[in-house]
């Protein structure tokens, strides 16, 4: 929405008056952590790096607060840009008034005690996250062509049966550097159960990506625990594919309306990707079944009360029949709406632009030629956005396109 916006905006000046040009809340208080690798980040467009075994063995708090995390938190303190955040960069330096995710992510975790807690301390001090986004492992039923094995098992199997395929710079996907940790006897994964009973005292949001985590036993461990042991100020996020059988999504269904219903938690939020809609998208994410996705999406806002947001990686497929993938948004929007004023839009969106590999990358096609198709998905999201409508879509939804349209509109190889 149009004041969310201006409230984002508003607040990262003012850090960046307080600290830096370069800020950014996230590096402090937002923690990714891939347990199947044994690696962290504090979002997901810097490429992961590793935990320190050692570490963790001391103090498990040091799946977050690594070395390599302090010293870019005292660059950006100092107004430096650690180049894994150019992502952001790319964004900012377009000057088009767009929203960037360092400014989404400092402005909706800004709270003066933070402000005051980082203004007090030196840059290496051990933060307690506000906000974690973890994965147990890569077992997933996907085999996504953007993805990576580790991230994916099938990925991983089919290269350690066939070999890596030949990528693009920067992309590898061969399986020789790097170690897949199981769900069992991974010391990471040790290290935050230890962790969790101190974690969780002033964890705000726990998000679970994967792989798959509805297929994963550590996703359910943790679900039992916290209906044995509440965390009632505990917003909780899942990311799924939606690609599982319907059993599957029925029974994890039950579980999560019985955590908000008996607030074990304070809210429960389900994400899940779609890229376009049409034989596009089940090419580009290899184990995706449209009709299966709809049924079980439709399941889970029938069977639950919680929200749903869309996560595009927006890449060569989407371009072109992108708004059909729209009109669904706003199909599904008139057929599910929330009574909670808290989720206005109980089905939302958010776009990005993909990075890599290379070869999915928007910028590869030929602008004048693909254009045309940005342009009519651009004026029907204008055309369509209404933030006092509940059917259309949001402000903030119409800049993650707008912010999509413009790197591409004005980026050259």
């Amino acid at each position: 929405m149009q004041d969310e916006y201006d409230l984002y905006k508003a607040r990262t000046l003012e850090t960046d008056k307080i600290f830096s040009p370069s800020f950014c809340l996230a590096k402090w208080y937002h923690a990714n952590i891939y347990f199947q690798t044994g690696e962290t980040h504090s979002c997901y467009h810097p490429a992961p790096h590793k935990i320190n075994a050692r570490h963790i063995k001391k103090d498990p708090a040091s799946l977050h607060n690594t070395s390599e995390k302090k010293l870019e938190r005292k660059q950006m303190l100092s107004g430096a840009r650690p180049p894994g955040c150019q992502y952001c960069w790319n964004i900012e330096d377009l000057d088009k008034g767009l929203i960037s995710d360092r400014q989404i992510r400092t402005g909706s975790i800004y709270q003066q005690d933070r402000i005051d807690e980082i203004k007090n301390n030196p840059y290496d001090f051990n933060v307690a996250p506000e906000y974690i986004e973890l994965s147990f492992s890569n077992l997933c039923n996907f085999k996504c062509g953007y993805c990576h094995p580790k991230a994916s098992s099938r990925y991983y199997n089919e290269i350690k049966e066939f070999g890596p395929y030949k990528q693009s710079k920067n992309h590898r996907c061969d399986i020789n550097w790097f170690k897949i940790y199981e769900e069992e006897n991974n010391p990471y994964l040790e290290a935050w159960w230890k962790w969790w009973p101190e974690l969780k005292k002033n964890l705000r949001i726990l998000r679970i990506t994967g792989g798959e985590p509805l297929i994963q036993k550590s996703t359910y461990r943790l679900l039992d625990f916290i209906k044995e042991t509440p965390s009632p100020e505990l917003e909780l996020n899942i990311n799924s594919n939606l690609g599982s059988r319907n059993e599957i999504i029925s029974s994890f269904c039950e579980k999560i309306e019985d955590l908000t219903a008996n607030k074990k938690i304070k809210s429960f939020k389900l994400f899940t990707s779609i890229d376009t809609w049409g034989p596009q998208a089940e090419y580009i994410r290899t184990g995706l079944r449209l009709a299966l996705f709809e049924d079980n999406l439709k399941h889970y806002l029938t069977k639950t009360t919680s929200p749903l947001t869309l996560m595009i990686t927006f890449n060569i497929f989407s371009v072109v029949n992108f708004s059909e993938l729209l009109n669904k948004i706003l199909e599904w929007r008139k057929e599910f709406q929330s009574d909670n004023p808290n989720d206005f839009h109980r089905i939302r969106f958010d776009i990005s632009y993909l990075k890599e590999p290379l070869q999915y990358d928007i910028n590869i096609l030929p602008k004048v030629e693909f254009l045309k198709y940005m342009d009519q998905h651009l004026e029907f999201i204008k055309a369509n956005t209404d933030d006092a409508s509940k059917d259309k879509f949001s402000f903030m939804e119409y800049q993650s396109y707008l912010r999509v349209y413009e790197y591409m509109k004005s980026t050259e190889y």
